[in-house]
């Protein structure tokens, strides 16, 4: 099966398959160039969508704060951006103790975006590229064999025309030799014409049968000839220009199959990397903990608060019933107490904010402070805790630092010619400072973090207990034949915090220990569980070292030195009378 021969008569319509097959082409060449721009432009949506999606966390903030946070910071390591294909609920994310970066394969390459754009880039380089390429060659190519085929055409055109003319010219002049001839004869037989008549048209038979002669020998030669390059023509020179557009033809569509399996494997390639992609969102998802889930809540909003107690029935009556103190301290205790009954009732109904309204202070906390107290406890002690262990970095890098610039020293001491020791000594003194600092930073960090740890309870618990130790002894007499159930007493718990600091706290951080200004007898035992506290048995008889302030709480201490506050309700306190450690409270 050859052109040259099937169609040696169909130029022009092998003109317009050749041009309509450089047309498709260019036409899959546009349609891949679109494809690059459509998967180019995937990439780059499919990054913004990440981008939008994915939280803005600060250097500051610790771990997500809700699933769907830790969900999108997960699949963010991961640079899995195909983030609606998921399906998974906002309530699931990868547990914290199998982190979803860690199921990465360290050998994975990129995100899916990155893998889109990789297909664009092997397709313009791949199919794209080479497809305007071979264009290009395929219009300069059939160009030629097109010029060559009609430089052919138009030289059996141009023989064809000299044949025809010699061929018309053959036959004109045959037409003349005819009618001289007949003129000829015409004379001879005719009587009455002259002999010089005749002779002249003999002359002129015989020359136009000599013309006649000449122009048939040219038209046989011209006809040969054309004959000759018809042959050439349709045989030869049509066959070989057919033959080199029929090649060029296969391998525009050779290209085009080969640019077709560009296409694909460009797409197949990354199969393989999408699919581990998919297949790290796979266990991702399999990895999800709903109960961890639930326990990250926990640890990143608990306060360590305990919740408020039960308010303690406050007994209006007991006036009419209180036999008048023959002037005991317990009964001038007990009426102070009465006396700020109102004020205690409205300071705790003020603390009733947890579920009601906040107070102002609680609205506007102000300024973050060094020691992390505006924090309810839990979250303080765990800045503290992220705060220890920084500083414990540091002070590991200033010790090394140190022990490079010792064993420097020690080299430069040994051998003077590579250094002087001495332009050693201000770094090692800098160095040396900057570990003091950080010892005495973690050690007061450190200092912080017992109080909090110390204080897991706060106040309420140390409310809670006293009306919990109220409720077992409430209905005794005292000594002196007082009640002890007052309400505004068991209310209130030990001095309350002025800031950010309570009092008992500042004063237990003095250096010299406070001097007794009396001396009192346990009437009731009390366990003294919350911290602040001193736990006493009934019958105990302990020092006085600051005096009720109208709170109910009585500072006492042990022979041993251990001070703390009891309730003064359980005491039966006696001061002594003009002591010099004595401390009034106005």
């Amino acid at each position: 099966m050859s052109w040259g021969t099937e169609l040696w008569d169909q130029f022009d319509s092998l003109d317009k398959h050749t041009q309509w097959g450089i047309d498709f082409l260019e036409r899959y060449a546009k349609f891949v160039k679109e494809r690059i721009e459509i998967e180019q432009n995937y990439a780059k949506q499919l990054r913004n969508l990440v981008k939008k999606y994915c939280p803005k966390r600060s250097s500051k903030d610790e771990e997500p704060r809700s699933a769907i946070e830790m969900h999108l910071a997960s699949t963010s390591s991961l640079q899995q951006v195909q983030l609606p294909s998921l399906g998974i609920q906002p309530s699931s994310f990868p547990s914290s103790g199998q982190s979803v970066g860690n199921l990465r394969d360290s050998s994975m390459p990129k995100e899916p975006a990155g893998q889109r754009e990789v297909v664009a880039e092997e397709m313009a380089h791949r199919v794209y590229g080479e497809l305007m390429r071979y264009a290009h060659d395929l219009k300069t190519e059939r160009k030629m064999h097109l010029q060559e085929g009609r430089k052919a055409q138009q030289y059996l055109d141009m023989c064809w025309k000299q044949m025809d003319n010699s061929k018309k010219k053959f036959e004109r002049e045959c037409r003349e030799a005819e009618k001289a001839q007949q003129s000829y004869e015409r004379l001879d037989n005719d009587t009455n014409a002259t002999k010089a008549d005749v002779e002249k048209a003999k002359q002129q038979l015989n020359l136009r049968t000599h013309m006649a002669d000449e122009n048939k020998n040219e038209y046989a030669a011209q006809l040969q000839n054309f004959n000759g390059e018809q042959h050439k023509h349709f045989y030869v020179v049509i066959p070989q220009i057919y033959k080199q557009l029929q090649e060029m033809d296969e391998r525009r569509t050779v290209k085009l199959s080969e640019c077709y399996r560009g296409f694909a494997d460009s797409e197949r390639k990354v199969i393989p990397i999408i699919s581990k992609c998919l297949e790290g969102m796979i266990l991702a998802a399999k990895s999800v903990d709903e109960r961890r889930d639930s326990q990250m809540v926990v640890d990143s909003f608990k306060s360590g608060f305990e919740p408020p107690g039960d308010f303690p029935f406050e007994d209006y009556s007991q006036h009419i019933y209180r036999t008048i103190s023959d002037g005991t301290i317990s009964a001038s205790k007990q009426e102070s107490g009465k006396m700020d009954a109102k004020t205690t009732v409205g300071k705790a109904k003020g603390k009733l904010w947890l579920f009601g309204k906040k107070p102002k202070w609680s609205v506007k906390m102000g300024p973050a402070l060094e020691d992390f107290s505006h924090l309810p406890p839990e979250q303080r002690r765990k800045k503290l805790q992220q705060r220890i262990d920084e500083l414990n970095r540091e002070l590991q890098k200033e010790s090394d630092q140190k022990d490079a610039l010792n064993k420097m020293k020690d080299v430069y001491e040994k051998n003077p010619q590579m250094g002087d020791p001495g332009s050693l000594q201000p770094k090692l003194a800098e160095t040396m400072n900057n570990i003091d600092r950080l010892r005495m930073e973690i050690h007061k960090n450190e200092a912080w973090l017992s109080e909090v740890e110390g204080k897991t309870g706060g106040r309420g618990d140390r409310r809670h207990s006293s009306d919990i130790n109220h409720l077992v002894t409430q209905g005794r007499e005292s000594p002196e034949g007082s009640y002890t159930d007052d309400a505004n007493q068991e209310v209130r718990g030990p001095p309350q915090q002025h800031g950010h600091h309570s009092e008992f706290d500042d004063e237990f951080e003095d250096d010299d220990p406070l001097p007794a200004i009396g001396h009192c007898k346990a009437i009731y035992p009390f366990d003294g569980h919350n911290e602040g506290t001193l736990a006493m048995k009934e019958g105990e008889v302990l020092y006085i070292i600051e005096e009720d302030k109208g709170d109910g709480w009585t500072r006492a201490r042990r022979q041993n030195g251990e001070e703390g506050y009891v309730p003064t309700s359980y005491i039966d306190v006696t001061l002594e009378k003009n002591s010099k450690g004595a401390v009034t409270y106005i």
